[in-house]
């Protein structure tokens, strides 16, 4: 590190205070963008992340509200430089971060990186541990607006701390940023991140099935279930209460369109990510992404519940496993609500909604079917539907007059 540079980031950690926090005014809505990791793991390259950028143009995600792309693990070279600075792997990021970051920018995006608070990334290359301030002024440098912070190789690091440590880097670095807490919920972040991050994942890492496991990874109904675990444990408002406009719970990316899921069950996912108010950050590879996905994932009427301005998340009202139903609702702004009615049976199955069952709705509505896009007549009368296998129907409801 130069003697400039080493003066500039010991002038930055002098200058963070106690009154130092997070970037207001970010992440009012869960973000929404695309991340490298489910696809393509370490096979990342610039190449790959222009012509992303590119079919996210071409097929609406971009106008439809995904923003953030994010580079995640193995974008950099396995060591520090002689300075002590990240690199980018010259084999795939020739033309370096900040050249990358300028295209995004021009295209409409925003430019999003992973690094671990830990020693190493999960990939095993260079971490941020005692190299927050360093680590954010070069990213403020390259034009970031996205940082995902995992916790592999912490020792025995206080993830409350280590956390508000980079968050006070990036504050000091002076470029906003989402920062995205990824230590897995092991810590109970909701019940501590709202001032340090813009959203904290709950759960461990999803994987391209409905409700498999495998290692630390989980299938997507997996994830959802610890999202009702935890609500159980926490009161009947559970982790939802920490989250709104800021500050999101995340049970992590989305599988939609990604091999291991059926239609239904990646409506299903994509469906009940919108219930819960996650951020969606797309996974699949979107160059090659068919139309039916293209379809789901740019449904302005389904997004339109995600991104609700309430920012209220969702929760599980009901399951009886005897008719094979859960559902989980969200209230919504102007007194509306969205109702997820999802199959959990292997086989197709007749779903009937019991409106008079869900008890946090009151008074009488009129119904819309999301997906459908029709009517689907009131709540005075119950509505059963044919709903295939994991797959779900999805409902908004509007007061009527009395």
């Amino acid at each position: 590190m130069t003697i400039k540079r080493l003066t500039l980031v010991l002038a930055l950690c002098a200058a963070v205070t106690a009154s130092a926090q997070k970037f207001p005014g970010l992440a009012l809505t869960p973000p929404m963008g695309w991340n490298s990791w489910n696809t393509f793991a370490a096979n990342i390259n610039e190449n790959l992340v222009k012509e992303t950028a590119d079919a996210m143009i071409a097929n609406g995600m971009r106008d439809a509200g995904y923003t953030y792309i994010v580079v995640d693990d193995c974008w950099e070279t396995m060591e520090r430089d002689a300075r002590g600075n990240l690199v980018p792997d010259p084999k795939k990021f020739p033309s370096g971060m900040k050249a990358l970051g300028d295209y995004l920018h021009a295209k409409g995006f925003k430019f999003g990186i992973h690094s671990c608070a830990g020693t190493k990334t999960c990939g095993g290359y260079p971490g941020g541990r005692g190299h927050e301030f360093q680590d954010a002024l070069a990213y403020a440098s390259w034009g970031i607006d996205f940082l995902k912070y995992d916790w592999c190789e912490h020792g025995t690091a206080d993830a409350r701390e280590t956390y508000k440590t980079m968050r006070d880097a990036i504050h000091a670095a002076g470029r906003p940023m989402i920062f995205s807490l990824c230590e897995w919920g092991q810590n109970k972040p909701w019940e501590w991140a709202g001032d340090v991050g813009h959203m904290w994942r709950t759960t461990g890492d999803i994987y391209s099935s409905y409700d498999g496991r495998k290692g630390w990874e989980s299938g997507w109904k997996r994830n959802l279930d610890l999202q009702y675990t935890l609500v159980e444990s926490n009161g009947p408002d559970g982790i939802g209460k920490y989250a709104g406009p800021g500050h999101w719970n995340d049970p992590d990316m989305l599988e939609v369109g990604t091999e291991g899921l059926t239609f239904g069950e990646s409506r299903a996912h994509f469906s009940l990510w919108c219930i819960v108010a996650a951020p969606l950050i797309a996974g699949n590879d979107v160059r090659h992404m068919e139309p039916v996905y293209r379809d789901m994932l740019t449904n302005k009427d389904v997004l339109a519940i995600d991104q609700d301005a309430l920012g209220k998340q969702g929760f599980r009202a009901l399951a009886d496993p005897g008719k094979n139903i859960e559902i989980w609702v969200r209230e919504l702004s102007n007194g509306e609500w969205a109702v997820c009615a999802l199959n959990t049976s292997s086989a197709a199955a007749d779903l009937t909604v019991e409106w008079s069952r869900l008890w946090t709705i009151q008074g009488k509505f009129s119904v819309h079917d999301v997906w459908a896009n029709k009517a689907a007549g009131d709540t005075g009368k119950s509505l059963t539907a044919r709903v295939d296998s994991h797959d779900v129907v999805l409902f908004r409801l509007t007061p009527t007059k009395s």
